[in-house]
């Protein structure tokens, strides 16, 4: 899931995060939620290839939190490296996003 995320574009991300789920970008564009998410998103997908190491899984009942650091690319655009942290929440057996958060490094 959390690979699609980065490679399959707003809409597939928006089919797997909760309509109240808060994203934390390097700023800008910084803290967004709720519509904000999707206007970020429509701007910055298109990721070409995505390359996650250092993945971990926490879990505690219907709460997963997955942590990993990115190496994402795309055309014109310099390698894009960061880590990351995702919250998920399992609502009625479906996964959902309620949170990530990206932090760049050099």
């Amino acid at each position: 899931m959390e690979e699609h995320f980065w490679t399959s574009g707003a809409d597939n991300a928006r089919a797997t995060t909760a309509t109240n789920a808060i994203m934390i970008f390097p700023y800008p564009p910084g803290i967004l939620q709720g519509d904000q998410i999707w206007t970020h998103l429509k701007q910055s997908t298109g990721w070409r290839s995505v390359v996650m190491a250092e993945r971990r899984v926490t879990r505690c009942q219907d709460i997963a939190i997955l942590t990993y650091r990115v190496s994402a690319e795309k055309p014109d655009v310099p390698i894009y490296k960061a880590l990351c942290a995702s919250t998920y929440l399992n609502d009625d057996d479906t996964w959902l996003r309620i949170s990530h958060q990206q932090t760049m490094v050099a």
